[in-house]
């Protein structure tokens, strides 16, 4: 079926409006006609080929739609179902066995080459084949083939709008703090960098109960926000170096970092109380390095490791999630802003200026021939 995109075809942040050539579900998948898509910062890494994703390539990882076809072997999922496909995984290796698909040993083949695991994409542009299934779904497009490994029935009550960001930016900030960290009430959380991500584990935060709760930005207008969704203080590191302030705050027991700045994640493992931890999420560009003092690390107990979606499992964790939302302890419109789809390069511009935390692309009949 011939199908509207949005296609990168040169390292930079602009997105062409194309139509292309999508074929129908394989094994597993289901078609899709999209109802709203989320722009990640992945997504503008990919753009920009710090994610060396191959161009010419349809992007987008946040996407929301209703099932039109299913493929050989779907059982759980129906036509006219709302779903959020998540993120590429294999569903066999050890990782995936074991609830772990952000670590599938084959997530390259999704998340980085966005092709299916036997090299292929359904989705061609002037008879050429392109990626087109990135994170096994490629959602910048009025209709995508997505992969049902971790593809998640929403209920039809939820605004997809507010939906999308859980496939990706709100679940890898509040399973970082829910789930990879497994905070605890009373414990010292600091945020690094508040955006959608962070303001996500900001929000997870208030719900594990931790106290205090310190956002970390150089964005004062961020930094107030963060404030209203949980924070209970506030550093902007223009004017306090997050060291000292961390100590002067008597340490934290744990620290998201959002951010991928190497001197701000040694800074605030620095900051830590003995056997705190530094979870970093962000991926930074090619050739970030840490450098620790190991004594400080070893003598402290201290610890610093990586997480990928917050270690979820979006089956379990997107539900989760959405229960949270339900009873007003997940406030998603305080940082979702929609777009049509058509204004997409003026939401990714919105998007990089900060003049918008989470941007959402909105899908109408216009653009789903």
């Amino acid at each position: 079926m011939q199908i509207r995109a949005a296609v990168v075809h040169e390292a930079g942040h602009h997105f062409a409006l194309e139509s292309c050539d999508l074929a129908g579900p394989g094994p597993g998948e289901v078609l899709l006609a999209m109802e709203a898509v989320g722009i990640c910062h992945t997504d503008l890494a990919a753009s920009a080929q710090v994610w060396p994703v191959p161009l010419p390539a349809v992007l987008g990882h946040e996407g929301v739609g209703i099932v039109q076809a299913v493929g050989a072997g779907v059982e759980h999922i129906a036509v006219g179902d709302r779903v959020l496909p998540g993120f590429g995984s294999c569903g066999h290796c050890r990782n995936c066995q074991h609830q772990q698909p952000g670590y599938c040993s084959h997530g390259a083949h999704f998340q980085v080459q966005g092709r299916r695991m036997d090299g292929s994409s359904p989705l061609r542009l002037a008879g050429q084949e392109i990626t087109g299934h990135f994170f096994a779904q490629s959602a910048f497009a009025s209709h995508c083939v997505a992969a049902t490994n971790n593809m998640v029935v929403l209920p039809p009550d939820v605004p997809p709008g507010l939906m999308a960001p859980l496939a990706c930016g709100v679940q890898t900030g509040m399973g970082a703090v829910l789930l990879a960290l497994n905070a605890r009430p009373d414990q010292a959380l600091a945020v690094m960098g508040v955006g959608t991500v962070g303001l996500a584990a900001i929000m997870a935060a208030r719900i594990a109960g931790c106290d205090p709760i310190i956002a970390v930005d150089r964005n004062p207008q961020r930094l107030a926000l963060a404030l209203e969704l949980g924070a209970t203080d506030a550093v902007d590191t223009r004017s306090e170096p997050l060291r000292k302030a961390l100590l002067a705050r008597k340490g934290v027991d744990a620290a998201v970092d959002t951010t991928g700045a190497p001197d701000l994640i040694r800074a605030a493992l620095e900051g830590t109380r003995q056997r705190g931890t530094v979870l970093c999420v962000a991926v930074p560009g090619p050739g970030a390095e840490l450098c620790v003092d190991l004594a400080g690390l070893t003598l402290a107990g201290r610890s610093v490791r990586g997480s990928i979606e917050g270690d979820a499992d979006p089956k379990t964790f997107v539900p989760r999630m959405i229960e949270h939302y339900r009873r007003g302890e997940l406030p998603l419109e305080r940082i979702v802003t929609e777009y049509p789809f058509d204004d997409i390069n003026r939401a990714v511009r919105d998007t990089i200026a900060g003049r918008t935390i989470k941007p959402v692309l909105r899908f109408t009949p216009a653009n789903n021939p």
